[in-house]
């Protein structure tokens, strides 16, 4: 019967690692054998653990290694095993069995040391740079003939998120998806978490559609943006243009959000915004002209918010700066997630997972939506940090918005 013996350390057992481990074992239908362990005495101590698997064959234990290593565990035999690598045979094709990338951080042993493999996102390969000792994530579509690309999974390592110590406040909300949770506790500790991060000058980033602006969201959204808590705003053009539809004629979808009624020829407001934008330029022109005097992206463009608008097949217009092209935008929103500690996603269902697939699993995520498939994708997809919470996104935000008003502001806790 294949066999291999596997070490774990850590905080194992708090942060329920040993038994993500052990229950993969059982339902890939191997057996397992705990040899050894040592257990920290205080909530600060790393544990340990030796586990012997048996595998009923070659095939099933290389696919049970396979995924415990996402755990962080190791077989004792290849701990110091160096990586391998291999030349990219054209432009945009990796080497056959090369490293398909996760979110969490990892590493590659090169010449006997362990390098961080850099800018860590899902689905990705691993470019080596022999020279500079520097490891980084490439996508598919960047990888040039030539390039170094990690093969197989020896030598590399991947450290699983683990519990902090001492415990944050945020640290209640594990990725769970249910509409039972305490929500006004976990909008607390959201607000709590995202003024700690605006004091130690982190970056938040918020994703949202245009269901804000239809349900009178957007008020707070813009109160957020001017109180310094988004420096980073992802959408489509869908809540750019009924943004827009909204401070220019006081309609979303042609129907006035303070009467709830629907305007006379109101199905043409959103593409009489969108003309009245590409007349002058783009949003930024609108602002400087005074034809946008206020909203979400008037608030954006006045607080220095940067913002990446990428377009779909379904889109009017669109406006000009909405990138058309999925490549580039995606490349967009890649360079502007690189120094985020906070990610905000609302009421939006591809722009949610196209962001959860960028980030890096250090970076705290909350995805807001009164659809739980949503969450639910988002976290499937590999998106091991992500919180849920089902709830409509108009009162969230408005609890939110109350909890920061209350909080700390982040400008006066930088000085």
């Amino acid at each position: 019967m294949p066999r291999s013996v596997v070490h774990i350390s850590g905080h194992i057992i708090d942060s329920l690692i040993l038994p993500k481990i052990l229950d993969i074992i059982i339902s890939l239908g191997a057996e397992f054998q705990i040899l050894d362990i040592h257990i920290g005495q205080r909530r600060a101590d790393r544990s340990s653990a030796r586990v012997q698997i048996d595998a009923p064959t070659e095939e099933s234990l290389q696919q049970i290694l396979a995924k415990v290593k996402e755990h962080g565990a190791l077989p004792l035999d290849t701990e110091d095993e160096v990586v391998r690598f291999e030349a990219a045979p054209t432009d945009g094709i990796f080497p056959g069995d090369f490293y398909a990338t996760t979110n969490l951080p990892t590493l590659i042993r090169l010449d006997n040391q362990w390098v961080e493999v850099e800018h860590p996102e899902m689905d990705c390969g691993i470019r080596v740079l022999p020279q500079s000792r520097r490891a980084e994530t490439v996508p598919m579509h960047r990888v040039k003939k030539g390039d170094f690309i990690v093969i197989g999974h020896g030598g590399v390592k991947i450290v699983p998120m683990e519990r902090h110590v001492p415990r944050e406040p945020f640290e209640f909300m594990s990725s769970s998806i249910s509409t039972e949770q305490p929500k006004g506790l976990m909008i607390r500790e959201i607000a709590d978490s995202m003024i700690r991060v605006r004091a130690a000058q982190g970056r938040i980033l918020v994703v949202a559609g245009p269901g804000l602006v239809h349900t009178g969201a957007a008020r707070h959204l813009i109160e957020l943006i001017e109180n310094d808590f988004v420096q980073v705003l992802f959408a489509g053009n869908g809540l750019a243009v009924h943004d827009i539809e909204s401070a220019l004629y006081g309609t979303s979808l042609g129907v006035y959000l303070d009467k709830n009624i629907r305007a006379s020829e109101g199905h043409e407001h959103h593409l009489r915004a969108i003309n009245a934008i590409r007349k002058v330029g783009g949003i930024r022109q609108a602002v400087k002209q005074g034809l946008l005097q206020r909203g979400i992206f008037y608030s954006c463009v006045k607080k220095g918010v940067d913002f990446v608008l990428a377009g779909s097949i379904r889109d009017d217009g669109p406006l000009p700066d909405v990138i058309t092209d999925t490549l580039q935008a995606q490349e967009a929103m890649r360079e502007k997630v690189r120094n985020v500690s906070f990610a905000l996603m609302m009421a939006t269902t591809l722009h949610a997972i196209a962001t959860g697939n960028l980030l890096p699993a250090t970076v705290k995520t909350v995805c807001v939506d009164i659809n739980p498939a949503v969450v639910t994708k988002l976290c499937d997809r590999g998106t091991f940090q992500a919180v849920g919470l089902v709830t409509d996104v108009e009162p969230f935000l408005r609890e939110l918005s109350q909890y920061l008003r209350q909080g700390d502001n982040p400008a006066d806790a930088r000085q």
